[in-house]
């Protein structure tokens, strides 16, 4: 067979250069011929060649498919895969990959919110992922307005020895939340508090030491609920030396502030970023679609009218979102009376944090206001 060039090809790997072609340009041919026979050289697959991912067993690609979701630093990581392929496509939706979902790639932001997002969390959720089960529990009972179904899925999520649902379920024991006043269970708050505060939850071993000194829910024991609350700042001290250690970034408060609890033993550490689920519940408050939803919602469950729905308030402390479910379900500070807690633990946090230099005692401010009349 003769090419244009006027190259001479025989059989096998064997290379003629016709009559009157450059020594050169035959070197180079001889060297790249010898080169495809012997297999040294990069061969490019043939159109129609075998595919060895076809040739992997399903058991392997799922494996390597739970750790990349174990892994995933965003959604789009798992969706980059279902956009790969056909087969990849079909293994990415296997219950193994979702129960493995990173809680990076679960971290929906409020923005974003659609009901495609909410069923991404859903087959999570149904698949065994706790985290999954937290945040759309969380999403749902406090943003979304379904109180059954938001309770269910942070149940589920405890069950499974999840510190963040435990402690989450123990916030609504003790306010009552999705109920009326009198639903209540202190006691029942303070065994969820105390079980999330076994598995190492910082909030839970403050709200359960401020517990202890109080006598909420349990019986008064100041000294050991001192001792919590010193267990709760070396464990917030541990938490954050390892973020530094690992070279994370945290934004900077305010107020220019260290972590609020730390300072009072001479320390002065950034404060840890807050939880997924507590950061799209800021930012759907703060948005007019979550006001929307709120005003419905509760305007349906309480049967008020829609300025006694607007009546609800934000926990005070800034990075919690937590917003009540029934008026004056929150406690108040007792000094001012215009700061609103979902927990003692945000109280605290955002005593030291902003309300100290905030906080006007409510005789000072009521004769400033009559003064100025």
């Amino acid at each position: 067979m003769r090419t244009r060039s006027g190259s001479l090809y025989s059989s096998g790997c064997e290379f003629a250069v016709a009559v009157g072609q450059k020594r050169k340009r035959a070197s180079l041919g001889q060297s790249a011929v010898a080169g495809e026979c012997s297999g040294g050289g990069r061969r490019k697959r043939l159109a129609g060649g075998p595919d060895y991912l076809d040739e992997l067993p399903d058991d392997l690609v799922l494996s390597v498919l739970s750790k990349l979701a174990a892994s995933a630093s965003a959604p789009s990581d798992l969706l980059s895969v279902h956009l790969t392929c056909k087969r990849l496509n079909g293994l990415g939706r296997h219950d193994m990959v979702f129960a493995k979902a990173s809680p990076a790639s679960l971290a929906v932001k409020a923005a974003t919110w659609s009901e495609t997002a909410q069923r991404f969390l859903k087959r999570c959720a149904d698949a065994g992922n706790l985290e999954a089960c937290y945040i759309l529990g969380m999403i749902r009972f406090y943003c979304l307005g379904s109180r059954s179904g938001g309770a269910a899925l942070l149940a589920r999520a405890a069950v499974g020895g999840h510190a963040a649902a435990l402690y989450s379920l123990a916030v609504i024991q003790f306010n009552g939340s999705g109920g009326a006043k009198s639903d209540r269970d202190l006691r029942a708050g303070a065994a969820l508090c105390a079980r999330a505060a076994a598995l190492g939850h910082v909030d839970a071993l403050r709200e359960l030491g401020h517990c202890l000194q109080d006598g909420y829910g349990v019986r008064r024991d100041p000294a050991e609920g001192r001792r919590l609350l010193v267990a709760a700042n070396a464990r917030e001290l541990t938490l954050a030396l390892a973020a530094a250690a690992s070279h994370r970034t945290f934004p900077a408060l305010p107020l220019g502030a260290g972590c609020p609890l730390l300072s009072d033993f001479g320390w002065s550490l950034p404060e840890a970023e807050p939880h997924a689920a507590n950061l799209f519940m800021v930012d759907w408050w703060a948005s007019n679609r979550g006001h929307a939803v709120a005003k419905t919602s509760a305007a349906e469950a309480t049967g008020d009218s829609d300025g006694d729905a607007a009546e609800l308030r934000l926990c005070s402390h800034v990075r919690c979102g937590r917003r009540e479910t029934r008026r004056h379900e929150f406690r108040r500070c007792s000094v001012c009376g215009a700061a609103n807690y979902c927990s003692r633990a945000c109280q605290a946090l955002d005593w030291k944090r902003a309300h100290k230099a905030q906080c006007v005692p409510m005789d000072r401010w009521l004769l400033a206001g009559g003064e100025a009349q």
